[in-house]
């Protein structure tokens, strides 16, 4: 199942909630629901990637990014993975199929796309709760 150090998500998911302060702020937080298919969508990721890039000038987005891309491929997978079960896209019983679909589209713009989610710590700390895990 996830093999990734709950340590590490839980790194993510504070400076995560640091930068989604930050667009808070500025009014700039929402969560919509997807599909499957939306988490597929080229179209779809490379919103979220060029959101996550437009904000490219704060240190803790830099930071976080910088740190995503230095975790292993497959950590990186399973990250995605988690946060889509987090998001309700997938159930844990369907972590299989969440971490070959994050695997088949895995790219280097894994960092970015992840920032680039609405509520992603959010996603994270559910995720792990689904899968039993604590960030503790």
């Amino acid at each position: 199942m996830f093999e990734v150090d709950v340590d590490k998500v839980a790194f993510i998911i504070a400076k995560s909630r640091e930068f989604e302060a930050q667009d808070a702020v500025h009014g700039e937080v929402g969560g919509d629901e997807l599909s499957k298919d939306d988490i597929q969508d080229d179209g779809f990721q490379e919103s979220l990637i060029t959101s996550a890039d437009e904000d490219s000038d704060d240190a803790t987005l830099d930071e976080v990014k910088a740190w995503i891309r230095s975790i292993n491929d497959d950590e990186q997978c399973q990250i995605v993975a988690l946060a889509w079960v987090g998001r309700g896209d997938f159930t844990t019983s369907e972590w299989g199929e969440a971490l070959k679909i994050a695997t088949d589209e895995h790219n280097d713009r894994t960092a970015e796309y992840l920032l680039g989610m609405p509520l992603l710590p959010d996603y994270l700390e559910e995720g792990l709760s689904q899968l039993g895990l604590d960030k503790e």
